[in-house]
């Protein structure tokens, strides 16, 4: 089940040779993975994930939206998680996830369309992705996430109190930072906040969030 993703600037560069220099660059051991979140925050990114994902029942059925390579899939299918699923819109990075990450339906797909019905997951998640959807093109990726999670929506971006552009790599309109979670409860009433936490950067002013949103009962 794949789509061909919807072409806006941010995709055409994601799927040309700047998305593909971005795979090869992070495509990461779950070792380096975690010595990656430690040298940045002081915490290894498993820690983090038992953390937010402690209630999530192992079987549950997990979309990661922007899965790259399968850096996080690989990660939560080591911590005992069985349904996974992935979408990307680069060819040559979902090539390097089924390669990497056996037993998990990826597909090729934008976040602006997930191929799915509404409420077919249990949990949506993000990690560094809406940080790279445009402003313009934002509310339509949280509403399509929002969409297809049944229950809970987790995700770690970047955070700024306002939304504020980052020139990425000498690139404009390729990066943003906001207060993510405050996206998601201003557009959704039937959303409320589990667990957020911030994490300073230790060698930089930057600040990611990681939080954990689910549909109220």
């Amino acid at each position: 089940m794949s789509r061909t993703p919807r072409e806006n600037p941010q995709t055409n560069q994601w799927t040309g040779d700047f998305g593909r220099a971005y795979t090869d660059r992070n495509t990461l051991s779950m070792m380096e993975l975690d010595s990656l979140y430690r040298t940045n925050h002081g915490i290894r990114r498993r820690e983090l994930n038992e953390r937010f994902l402690e209630r999530i029942p192992r079987d549950a059925r997990i979309l990661e939206v922007g899965c790259n390579s399968g850096n996080q899939l690989l990660m939560l299918q080591e911590m005992g998680f069985t349904n996974l699923w992935g979408v990307e819109v680069q060819s040559y990075a979902l090539e390097s996830g089924r390669a990497r990450v056996q037993g998990v339906q990826l597909a090729q797909a934008s976040a602006l369309d997930l191929p799915y019905e509404d409420g077919y997951f249990d949990l949506v998640f993000t990690s560094g992705v809406l940080i790279h959807i445009s402003p313009a093109d934002l509310p339509r990726a949280l509403d399509e996430i929002h969409r297809c999670a049944k229950t809970w929506i987790w995700g770690l971006e970047y955070y700024a109190p306002e939304l504020t552009e980052v020139n990425y790599r000498g690139h404009d309109d390729l990066l943003w930072k906001m207060d993510y979670v405050k996206g998601y409860l201003d557009r959704f009433g039937d959303l409320e906040l589990v667990q957020e936490q911030r994490l300073p950067y230790l060698n930089s002013t930057n600040v990611d969030t990681m939080y954990l949103l689910k549909r109220k009962t």
